[in-house]
């Protein structure tokens, strides 16, 4: 089976150790929730509530996957990152996307080939707040989420735009957050919140599954009516998920300090 390689140049980065050493272990319970039955399709909060998601008190699941009532699918995930700040998230996901593929691999080494900005010098412009360093930029990505390799396009978007409330971005709830709309086989609107957590942070993830943009340019339902999702679309995801969130906690505290002083 393909699989991402380090090559030559890669392993002479600083880096490249984080490609070298084993994935971190994935909890039990995670695994069990992954391999279990699907949760209850009413349980997935509704994307017009997506709002919600943005406080502690998100109704709704929690950690798993389902298919919803419409047809769409349903993934939820929390991470506890111990030492993780949400200035590490907001540094994080503007680093991994430009200068080397390393950085997307490394990330996953047995699932991930890269991610490469759209916008590589506004990434790196040291003008820019981390946390907006991925506002309006799309990420081309080559990637694997247990259904073979794929390759997807990343649209990261400021929160306002995808109908989220800005103000809540530093508060405990909402230390940090990410989200993009993605492009292919299977289009998603994807959602990271970082919450405030004794000793760390708490990584919450959120995807709606069958979602993306009209030619107006609004997110709508683009699964027919009638049609479903199947359930192994979200059970793959909830997997690629819980082993790739595992791995960046391990890794970022050492990468970021590592890194962050350095060139992008």
């Amino acid at each position: 089976m393909d699989r991402p390689v380090l090559t030559p140049e890669e392993a002479q980065l600083s880096y490249a150790k984080y490609f070298n050493q084993p994935l971190a272990a994935i909890p039990q319970e995670k695994l069990d929730v992954w391999q279990g039955p699907m949760a209850d399709p009413s349980t997935a909060l509704a994307f017009e509530d997506r709002a919600k998601f943005q406080r502690a008190d998100v109704p709704g699941l929690q950690d798993g996957f389902t298919v919803a009532p419409n047809g769409t699918g349903f993934v939820a995930n929390t991470t506890f990152m111990p030492g993780v700040t949400a200035e590490m998230i907001d540094w994080w996901f503007g680093w991994h996307s430009v200068t080397s593929d390393l950085r997307y691999k490394m990330w996953d080494k047995e699932d991930h080939w890269y991610a490469r900005a759209d916008k590589p010098e506004y990434v790196k412009d040291p003008n820019v707040p981390l946390n907006q360093k991925t506002w309006g930029v799309n990420h081309s990505i080559k990637e694997d989420i247990g259904l073979g390799a794929d390759d997807l396009l990343l649209c990261f978007r400021r929160p306002s735009e995808l109908g989220y409330d800005e103000s809540l971005i530093g508060t405990d709830d909402c230390l940090a957050m990410v989200c993009a709309y993605g492009l292919g086989s299977a289009p998603a609107l994807m959602t990271h919140i970082a919450r405030k957590a004794e000793g760390g942070i708490l990584f919450c993830s959120r995807f709606w599954m069958g979602y993306g943009p009209n030619q107006e340019g609004q997110l709508v339902k683009l699964v027919p009516d009638g049609v479903s999702i199947p359930e192994i679309v979200p059970r793959a995801l909830y997997g690629h998920n819980i082993k790739e969130y595992s791995n960046l906690a391990a890794i970022l505290p050492s990468v970021y300090a590592e890194e962050k002083d350095k060139p992008w």
